[in-house]
């Protein structure tokens, strides 16, 4: 019998039921820790007390050799560690191997952002003059003016649209509740799809329920729907970065940062619990700094 699956089993049930995580997040995890499992047992290692910590630093090894990239190392470990710490808290193993074993330092990834023009252009390239257009208009304003995730967007409810006050209730990471000022451009377009268009896409399905973005089959909106719409005026603007929808949300924490928010105002915006994740932005801010300096500075245009 090998007691490490039956363990895992009951850590991805943990990571459901009582961290109540993404199903995205759980699906990493899983893919990580099948993986380590599957390596366990070439060494034909199937009980968790019999996993050393030679174990665990041969494996992370075989991932530099394959070779994974470091980020994809780092999480590995990070999936290891905690799997191992929940058998060690549930009683499964005596002491935990991985306790001493740190994860590496990575770099900053600084996230691409949209300028402002650019995302002017991506809005005003929307043809408003037909339904979807106009749904593909509101869509892609609250993207910007709230920083939402894509899977908020998604899940996002009418019952949770509180266009008189301009806020919109979301649910983000670990059903987190947060609520997000729309802005007046975001307002406007947001009310003129739920007055005009969506009472028509609606009729066309009984799945539409209170999801506020729809298909044109009157079904809620799907990731791949979404990233297909965005590419399609981003080719129209002729912007040959790669845009996803979370550029949306990297651009609204950018754009407010460089126009002088507060940090933590823009933390609670984005529904970060650590404010250390959305200090990744400030790199960006300090770039932005640099270049204004490097082109408004007298001593600076003498290199040029």
């Amino acid at each position: 019998m090998n007691r490490l699956k039956e363990t895992l089993t009951d850590f991805i049930n943990h990571l459901r039921v009582e961290r109540n995580l993404a199903a995205n997040t759980i699906e990493s995890y899983q893919i990580d820790l099948n993986r380590y499992l599957a390596y366990l047992e070439s060494l034909e290692i199937q009980n968790p007390d019999a996993v050393e910590i030679s174990h665990v630093i041969a494996f992370i090894r075989e991932l530099h050799d394959v070779p994974l990239a470091p980020r994809s190392i780092s999480r590995n470990l990070s999936a290891i560690r905690m799997y191992h710490r929940f058998m060690m808290n549930e009683g499964y193993i005596q002491k935990d191997v991985t306790e001493n074993i740190d994860l590496p330092k990575l770099p900053a990834r600084l996230p691409k952002v949209l300028e402002i023009h650019e995302m002017e252009a991506i809005l005003n390239v929307i043809n408003t003059e037909t339904d979807l257009g106009r749904r593909d208009r509101a869509m892609l304003e609250l993207l910007y003016a709230c920083g939402l995730r894509i899977s908020e967007l998604l899940d996002l409810r009418l019952s949770n649209v509180y266009l008189n006050h301009g806020w919109l209730r979301i649910f983000g990471k670990g059903s987190k509740e947060r609520v997000v000022p729309m802005g007046a451009e975001a307002r406007e377009w947001l009310k003129h799809y739920l007055t005009y268009v969506r009472y028509t896409l609606a009729q066309k399905s009984i799945e539409s329920e209170d999801v506020v973005f729809l298909n044109a089959r009157g079904k809620p909106l799907s990731r791949m729907g979404v990233w297909k719409i965005i590419q399609q005026y981003i080719k129209a603007a002729k912007i040959t970065k790669k845009v996803s929808p979370h550029t949306f949300r990297h651009s609204f924490a950018t754009h407010l940062l460089e126009g002088g928010a507060d940090l933590r105002a823009v933390q609670e915006m984005l529904g970060h619990s650590d404010i250390s994740t959305t200090q990744i932005y400030t790199h960006l801010d300090r770039e932005y700094l640099k270049e204004v300096h490097k082109t408004f500075h007298p001593r600076e245009r003498r290199h040029d």
